[in-house]
């Protein structure tokens, strides 16, 4: 789906759930900004405070492209900042400060993703903007929290960190070798986004019940023992292993598909697939535990020569068929060009300013309401693009004033 595309045009005149939400974005990197990016693409406005000082973290990212004006904007920044208009404030001057005090009270939601505590020492915490604004719905993201006296409350966090301390890393380890780092990208990010979304969405619903805001405060942390929820309810069942399954990637012809069985009837399935009937006899075999403890000299085998003359596709359709949990481990450019993914609008193109033809791809919104248009969506913008045009527009300031800011260092 190309920027400014509308799929689903039936329902392009029925509006989206969050039209005239307004939302003050204080952020950078990728919790929040996904985040905010997922509730602009239900309907809501995002007005982007950066750092005059090279704005958002992620535009430094890797890999980068270069906007109009020759600077670098990072792969982490082209994800996350579909939508949103840019401003560029300093935080660290009185009159910047001031400029998001007077600010807030036209927003709906202000959001911020400095670590724990940065901004109430800055005067715009939850209490000073609400201060200012008592009915705004202000949000925090960051590693530890805000609202509790963590013990790594003063740490910094990034995706890893927390996915780390979840204990998830240790679960998926073995032998003796380290576990990945990130084995799944953004994890840390993206969990801790989505549970952010679902508060402010809730905040906002009691907000029309009752006419209060609130302070939403989102730890990274808690979003990932939330999501790896096996690592301590499995502990306190008494497991001290990976759970009694078959959960493996084995190798086909082209490459690998994964396939995972935990039921006796599928173990059965799967023996009669492959001709090994033999399986439903073998003591080994007869119990889930087993299945583990001989997938590699007895399991493995049998399905890797079964799959030895299928692909991955045949394989994982062959095993689907027989009501197996199966799928081929796709490359990146398989990803990109998958049937599902251009059905489902899960791709979403933004052409590039610097010449590359290639444009870049960005994660479409995963989210399908039947009564509400697939995009349109715009580019992300280049640092402080709408900051003349957002403070005249939001707070009356004439140009000479804006100039004088911008002179100053204020705004950039």
């Amino acid at each position: 789906m190309r920027l400014g595309d509308i799929a689903n045009a039936d329902a392009a005149g029925a509006g989206k759930p969050l039209d005239g939400i307004r939302v003050l974005a204080l952020e950078q990197m990728q919790a929040l900004p996904y985040a905010t990016q997922l509730l602009g693409r239900l309907g809501a406005e995002v007005i982007k405070v950066e750092s005059p000082k090279g704005g958002d973290m992620g535009r430094s990212s890797l890999p980068a492209m270069t906007d109009p004006d020759g600077r670098q904007v990072g792969a982490t920044f082209l994800r996350n900042n579909l939508s949103k208009q840019s401003i560029c404030i300093d935080l660290k001057s009185d009159e910047g400060r001031r400029l998001v005090l007077d600010l807030a009270p036209r927003f709906d939601v202000v959001a911020e993703n400095f670590k724990a505590g940065a901004l109430s020492r800055m005067g715009l915490g939850y209490e000073d903007v609400a201060a200012v604004h008592p009915e705004v719905v202000y949000l925090s993201v960051s590693g530890f929290g805000n609202t509790t006296d963590s013990p790594y409350k003063d740490r910094p966090a990034f995706a890893a960190i927390v996915e780390a301390m979840s204990g998830i890393y240790d679960y998926a380890a073995r032998d003796d070798r380290p576990p990945p780092a990130s084995p799944v990208g953004a994890l840390g990010d993206i969990s801790a986004a989505l549970f952010a979304a679902i508060g402010v969405l809730a905040a906002l619903r009691q907000r029309d019940r009752t006419g209060e805001g609130q302070y939403v405060d989102v730890a990274m942390l808690d979003a990932l023992v939330a999501m790896t929820d096996i690592v301590p309810n499995f502990w306190s069942m008494g497991l001290r292993e990976r759970a009694p399954l078959i959960l493996e990637n084995f190798r086909a012809a082209d490459g690998w598909f994964v396939l995972q069985v935990g039921r006796e009837p599928q173990f059965e399935a799967l023996a009669q697939l492959i001709g090994r009937p033999d399986w439903l006899t073998d003591e080994r075999l007869s119990t889930r535990p087993g299945w583990v403890a001989h997938t590699e000299d007895v399991i493995r085998p049998a399905i890797e020569g079964w799959a030895s003359t299928r692909t991955r596709q045949e394989a994982a359709a062959e095993l689907a068929a027989a009501g197996l949990a199966s799928g081929p481990c796709l490359t990146d450019e398989e990803v990109v060009h998958d049937p599902h993914v251009a059905m489902r609008d899960m791709l979403v193109e933004m052409p590039r300013t610097d010449g590359v033809e290639q444009p870049v791809l960005t994660p479409g919104n995963p989210v399908k309401l039947s009564g509400v248009a697939e995009g349109p969506e715009t580019r992300v913008p280049w640092l402080g693009e709408h900051t003349d045009e957002v403070l005249a527009r939001e707070l009356g300031l004439a140009p000479e004033r804006i100039a004088g800011l911008r002179e100053a260092g204020v705004i950039a």
